[in-house]
């Protein structure tokens, strides 16, 4: 059996913690798709980790860890990742990586990084980690795969190809120094090295996993509003974020997934650019996000300070809806604590007329918030383990949310750590 933890909305909903809690019933964690554009924020017995490709279930020594095919492989930060995670003593995790996945070049990052500067005040506000040149070569048949390290040979008349036109957009459209072959092949040569000991056919190890029963985490990155197809185009990620892509970016059946957490703040929050209908300005935005997530809402990967709103019925809705939720769990309950009152977005207007549908974009741009305001409970919740337990006013408002989005709230988040949940 597969379980898909996914994100509802922007992205930055707490999924790293459910992953990491569900983590406890599963063999095996996969991440099927992103890279280390976005991170995944988890405290425990061992600290507080910031992983931005490391699957989530690297603190359990009884889990494989799987990089899957859909994944953009930045080698450098998996590394990294993994010195930083042994140094605070966490074992070294068991981990494989798909021999298909493609790897993150450095000349992706440069050209992330040119192209957000050419672009200026008409950017896409990207981490700039290299993601969108990545997946533009992927599909356009010139990325390098894993198993490519192989053969080195084979592979270096592959780069010398790659980089005849990639040195004529370097020289003409940005105006810098062009890449050199044997810059290039010696960054492969120190990728090869590095990921030896974890390359594998992860789909096949999947199959007989299946065969034998074990249970799959498969871990999403960002959320709905930014899968190219779905979210708020232009301004998403480069890789369906949907929990649909799990099959492919892992390489399992798609009916193996047969429950789908979708994991939603409790109000809302967004790095990067793009629509945000209920997002909120001001004294009132910058109190939300000091008291916000686990230390304040500021980026995993970037530390840039999230763009927060209250609560959006909409776009939740919708999201749940394209994820395929089973369960929702509903995270940062304990944020909302200090207020008198709560807003939620119960429904757009746009151009005089209101609506609970999620537009495409281009309506998007012009919807204003309609808002319901729910009356707070001015306690602090963390520690409650009970629903029943929580304040009446803090139960009216999951009820109120989960009848507004249309899917049953399973779980609620109301403190940092692991132990801080609440089962419905």
């Amino acid at each position: 059996m597969v379980t898909a933890v996914v994100g509802v909305n922007w992205g930055d909903e707490g999924k790293g913690k459910i992953t990491d809690m569900l983590a406890d019933q599963a063999d095996i964690v996969i991440r099927f798709q992103g890279g280390a554009n976005a991170g995944h924020t988890i405290k425990n017995h061992y600290g507080k980790f910031a992983l931005h490709t490391l699957p989530s279930g690297v603190f359990h020594q009884n889990i494989v860890n799987i990089i899957g095919n859909g994944v953009a492989l930045s080698v450098p930060k998996i590394v990294a990742e993994l010195k930083d995670i042994e140094a605070k003593g966490v074992p070294a995790p068991k981990l494989l990586i798909s021999d298909r996945a493609q790897i993150v070049m450095s000349y992706h990052v440069l050209f992330d990084t040119l192209e957000e500067a050419r672009l200026a005040g008409k950017s896409f506000g990207s981490t700039k980690s290299g993601i969108a040149p990545f997946y533009s070569d992927k599909f356009a048949k010139i990325g390098i795969q894993v198993s490519e390290l192989s053969d080195m040979d084979a592979l270096r008349e592959k780069v010398e190809g790659i980089l005849e036109k990639k040195n004529i957009e370097l020289k003409y459209l940005y105006h810098t120094d062009e890449l050199k072959v044997d810059d290039i092949m010696e960054e492969l040569e120190g990728y090869k090295k590095a990921l030896a000991p974890y390359v594998a056919d992860t789909s096949a190890f999947l199959w007989q996993a299946r065969k034998e029963g074990r249970k799959a985490l498969l871990e999403g990155q960002l959320g709905t509003m930014k899968d190219p197809d779905h979210g708020i185009y232009p301004m998403v990620t480069s890789s369906s974020t949907l929990a649909g892509y799990g099959a492919i970016g892992a390489g399992i059946p798609p009916y193996d997934i047969q429950k789908i957490v979708a994991v939603s703040k409790a109000y809302s929050s967004a790095v990067g650019a793009g629509e945000f209908t209920s997002e909120i300005f001001g004294d009132e935005a910058d109190e939300l996000r000091r008291r916000g997530g686990d230390g304040g809402e500021y980026g995993a990967t970037t530390g840039r300070p999230r763009r927060v709103g209250w609560y959006d019925c909409v776009a939740s809705s919708y999201g749940c809806r394209l994820q395929g939720a089973t369960d929702v769990a509903l995270t940062v309950l304990d944020a909302l604590s200090y207020l008198d009152e709560i807003p939620v977005c119960v429904a757009y207007e746009i151009d005089g007329r209101q609506t609970t549908d999620f537009p495409t974009t281009t309506d998007l741009k012009k919807a204003k918030p309609v808002w319901e305001k729910l009356p707070g409970w001015k306690c602090d919740i963390r520690g409650i383990r009970k629903f029943e337990d929580l304040p009446e006013a803090a139960q009216d408002y999951v009820r109120f949310i989960e009848q507004h989005i249309g899917f049953p709230i399973t779980m609620v988040s109301n403190g940092p750590a692991r132990e801080d949940i609440i089962i419905r």
